[in-house]
C-alpha cells in the first residue's frame, strides 16, 4: 500500500506512476478530495480501472491495469 496522505499534489500522483510501474494493482490512501481526483483521473488515463473506499476521513483508492 502506498500512503499519500499528507502530501501536497502532484506527490500522490507521482507515487503512484512510480507504484503502477513496478505493479498492476494497488492500493494508494490519499486523505483530500483534490488528490482522490488527480490520482483516479491518472489512473483511468493509465488504463486503470479505480475504486475509491472512504476510511474515517481518508479515501483508499485501488488501482487495477485491465
Amino acid at each position: 500500500m502506498v500512503d499519500a496522505r499528507g502530501l501536497a499534489c502532484p506527490m500522490p500522483v507521482v507515487l503512484a506512476k512510480k507504484e503502477l510501474a513496478k505493479s498492476d494493482s494497488f492500493v494508494i490512501m490519499v486523505d483530500n478530495e483534490t488528490a482522490k481526483q488527480n490520482v483516479t483521473r491518472f489512473g483511468q488515463n493509465n488504463g486503470c480501472t479505480v475504486t475509491c473506499r472512504e476510511v474515517d476521513e481518508d479515501y483508499e483508492l485501488t488501482l487495477e491495469r485491465k
